[in-house]
């Protein structure tokens, strides 16, 4: 081989190992770039430290959503505070929000169906509170109209949505609040209900319930109707079509049992308060002739 090939050779080689050295050095910046990007997206949210809204929102492993959910929340109001309740969360979703800067109140285990938010609104200090679930992207200008509602003197803000009403088979969840509704006398809200998100309360309505109410909410829907607080179905946001299910194939909805519980728990309330009939007539039966 002559010294020619020889050199020419070597400084092919020569520029393979530069340009595997420039190649890893460019991925290396790419990656780096990617990730300061990555960071820079993560806006934080600064809570007001007198808070005219207070936006409480459950979490259970919701990481991959809940950046986008607390977006939206912290374009509400320019007044506002933003109450994450995260419960048995496994996939770093407390971390991710205190990053983005709201308050975290964290538990190491699950403490069960919509009990986050009585927690959260034991926490609120705001006049509107203003409920929405970690899985559940909804954009702002949805969220105002509840706000809005309670601002301007309502005291409780549902979500209109009803359910699937049309379909062959009623899901008893949907069948059990219109039934309450029924007997609570408001057919007007036909399937609204404070179990669907988003909804709002008033600090006043929340104080005549009391914070551990709204646990089953159902049973608080009740007793706010029955108390006279104003309910208003306000805006139809279809939570059946955002919620997404953490039902595996092949397994029973185990919400559908506590679901109907907690509406039984709510007509309860209302035979205590209107007798065995609910207040509902009993016309001209003579009962003594029939024994």
């Amino acid at each position: 081989m002559t010294k020619t090939r020889k050199a020419v050779r070597r400084s092919m080689s020569h520029r393979r190992i530069i340009t595997r050295s420039i190649s890893r050095r460019s991925i290396r910046r790419r990656r780096i770039s990617l990730f300061r990007a990555r960071k820079k997206r993560i806006s934080v949210v600064k809570c007001h430290s007198n808070p005219v809204i207070s936006v409480i929102i459950p979490v259970m492993n919701e990481r991959r959503t809940l950046q986008r959910v607390i977006r939206e929340a912290g374009k509400v109001h320019p007044q506002s505070e933003i109450i994450v309740i995260a419960n048995g969360c496994t996939d770093g979703s407390a971390r991710l929000a205190r990053r983005l800067g709201v308050h975290v109140y964290e538990y190491p285990e699950p403490l069960g169906h919509d009990v986050p938010r009585a927690v959260g609104a034991r926490m609120a200090k705001g006049e509107v509170l203003l409920f929405i679930d970690g899985d559940m992207i909804v954009p702002a200008e949805d969220l105002r109209l509840f706000v809005r509602h309670i601002l301007s003197g309502g005291d409780i803000a549902l979500n209109s949505y009803s359910g699937p009403v049309h379909s062959r088979q009623t899901h008893p969840v949907v069948s059990a609040k219109h039934t309450l509704n029924m007997l609570l006398e408001r057919p007007d809200l036909k399937g609204a209900s404070l179990t669907a998100v988003p909804h709002a309360l008033s600090r006043r309505a929340a104080e005549m319930l009391g914070a551990d109410l709204l646990s089953n909410p159902p049973l608080a829907l009740a007793q706010a109707v029955l108390k006279g607080i104003e309910v208003t179905p306000v805006h139809e946001v279809n939570a059946g079509r955002l919620n997404r299910s953490r039902r595996r194939a092949g397994q029973d909805d185990l919400l559908i049992p506590l679901l109907v519980g907690d509406h039984m728990e709510a007509i309860g309330l209302i035979l205590e308060n209107r007798g065995l009939r609910g207040g509902f007539s009993d016309l001209e039966r003579i009962r003594e002739k029939a024994r």
